[in-house]
């Protein structure tokens, strides 16, 4: 890998580790690197890793994950489903409301940092899709989409970004609005 390439990866991963450590995540499944086209099109499928060890210390990025082109591919964490629940009780303000119930996504795309958590809402019995951008001004909640099987609610602010996300069969990246209902809510690129 060139000392360019090099550079940019660690540059990516200290963006990610920062991301972890401020969601209180201490330690990972594994990290890697794949083509975004094929890592948003598996839903609920663990991605691939590169033959990574398990529980990488958020502090040990693995060096011998290298990544090739910087605008078609993603660098992701894999987190355990739980491992978001501080997370989420420390950003909502509510201990429990939202129970983690997928994995998480925590990845960097043409050096932008997000965060999507899929969870049950226990206040308002249905499941959630959170999607967060990180910025030098913080974390920015640019998503959020409520399911149930009779009705969906989604407010997206995700039109400056490559990604949408998916239900009942069409793509949305911005407004505000409500849906039939569906079962199943994914975050894939636009």
């Amino acid at each position: 890998m060139s000392s360019n390439l090099v550079n940019i990866f660690n540059l990516i991963m200290n963006k990610l580790r920062n991301i972890l450590i401020g969601a209180g995540i201490v330690s990972v499944g594994a990290i890697g690197v794949k083509k975004a086209v094929d890592y948003f099109q598996n839903k609920k499928e663990d991605e691939a890793v590169n033959n990574l060890p398990e529980n990488v210390s958020i502090n040990n990025f693995a060096e011998d994950v290298s990544i090739s082109n910087p605008q078609e591919e993603v660098a992701f964490a894999i987190v355990e489903t739980n491992s978001v629940q501080e997370f989420l009780d420390k950003t909502f303000g509510i201990q429990g409301r939202y129970q983690p119930n997928r994995s998480p996504k925590i990845f960097d795309y043409q050096d932008k940092q997000y965060m999507v958590i899929w969870a049950y809402d226990q206040q308002q019995s249905k499941n959630q899709m959170l999607v967060f951008l990180y910025t030098d001004k913080g974390r920015e909640m640019i998503g959020s989409v409520g399911y149930t099987s009779s009705e969906t609610d989604y407010r997206l602010k995700m039109g400056n970004t490559p990604f949408a996300v998916a239900f009942n069969g069409k793509k949305l990246q911005s407004g505000d609005g409500e849906a039939t209902g569906t079962d199943n809510v994914d975050f894939v690129l636009a």
